[in-house]
Formats: C-alpha cells, sequence, structure tokens
C-alpha cells in the first residue's frame, strides 16, 4: 500500500504538499489538512490566492536583496534610516528579528545565504560583491555583521571582514552573541539581540 493509501487521492496529494513546508511532519500535515477541509471554501480560496500573489509578486529589494513588492523595500526607502550605518545578514528572517528589537535604525544587507563549500555555495552565490559596492560607493562608515555563528556563518563574517577592512572609511564591526554556537537569529529574543546590537565590537 502506498504512504497515503488511506487518504482518498485529492487529500493524498494536499498533505504530500503541506509536509514540503519546513518543519512539517506528517502528523501536522495532516492536521493541517484536515483543519482547511473543514473551513469555508471562501477562506481556503483566499489562502490559495494569498499564496499565488505573494509568488507572483515577491522579490527582491535592488538595493539590500530584502523581501520587498517594490523594486525597492520600505526600509531602504525609509528615509529616518541611518544611512552611514549597514547590517549585514544572511537571511530575510534575520531583518524581521532584529527590527523588533526596535534598536537598530541603519540599513540592511542580505547576503542570501552563508558560504558552505559543501552545500556548493561560495562567495559568488551570494550578495557579497553588491555588498563591497555599496559600501565603496554609498562611504558606509560602519559595516554591522550580523551572522549566525554556526561554521558556516564564522567563516562568511571573516570573509566579508578581510575583503571591507582595507577601505579605511568603513570600520567592520559584529554583533556579539548571547547566544550558543550555532544559534540563529531569527530564534532569539528581542532582549538578546537589542544586548548584542549595543555590545558590537570591531574586527580587526
Amino acid at each position: 500500500m502506498g504512504k497515503h493509501a488511506i487518504y482518498t487521492p485529492p487529500l493524498a496529494r494536499l498533505i504530500e504538499q503541506l509536509q514540503l513546508l519546513p518543519g512539517v511532519g506528517p502528523k501536522t500535515a495532516q492536521r493541517l489538512a484536515l483543519h482547511l477541509l473543514k473551513r469555508p471554501e471562501t477562506e481556503v480560496q483566499a489562502l490559495a490566492q494569498a499564496l499565488v500573489t505573494a509568488k507572483q509578486k515577491v522579490g527582491f529589494c535592488r538595493v539590500c536583496f530584502h523581501l520587498s513588492a517594490e523594486p525597492v523595500c520600505a526600509i531602504c526607502n525609509n528615509k529616518n534610516r541611518d544611512r552611514s550605518t549597514v547590517c549585514v545578514v544572511a537571511d530575510s528572517r534575520d531583518i524581521i528579528a532584529l527590527e523588533k528589537t526596535r534598536e537598530y535604525s541603519g540599513l540592511y544587507h542580505v547576503l542570501g545565504g552563508v558560504i558552505s563549500p559543501m552545500d556548493g555555495i561560495g562567495p559568488e552565490q551570494l550578495n557579497i560583491e553588491a555588498l563591497v559596492r555599496r559600501v565603496t560607493k554609498e562611504q558606509i562608515k560602519e559595516t554591522i555583521l550580523a551572522i549566525n555563528p554556526s561554521v558556516e556563518g564564522e567563516t562568511t563574517t571573516l570573509y566579508i571582514n578581510e575583503l571591507l577592512k582595507h577601505f579605511p572609511f568603513a570600520k567592520v564591526t559584529r554583533i556579539a552573541f548571547g547566544l550558543p554556537m550555532g544559534g540563529d537569529l531569527e530564534y532569539a529574543d528581542e532582549v538578546t539581540l537589542a544586548r548584542a546590537l549595543e555590545g558590537r565590537q570591531e574586527l580587526n
């Protein structure tokens, strides 16, 4: 018997698709699928339309590579942000976590991942070259590296520092993690992240 032989085919396909989501196992996928079937059709259609619309319209900011439905995201467009500081993160989820602290008022730059030779991800696959251009062109005074303290994160941090430390006008700092090795920014609470920003140190 197939894995979902106990389900009618349309339900089996729904469960299989839900299992593709991160953190969703078989039991959770089954619970979500059965929940959706109980909801009014208009509600399910609204969810389906929201998924399609987001996929079609959400892309990347051409300046910082944060998720955005506009060519330039709301943060880059905000004239009240400190334009002399750029906080470098691996993923848009990290921006969301840092914004919740309300402690940072500068700009961001999303790398789109971290250097990971085992996964075939080198510097050329990330938005590192664009970061160097920004720091040079915009005369950024401080580049804050806020990358998760994993082995890959450390490699990425050191690589970027080597590229940027030759610019005399650009100070390079890294946040002081109150997190264990391998911890993720997106799961840290606001107080921990706020203290990490406050306690950032300059890299040599």
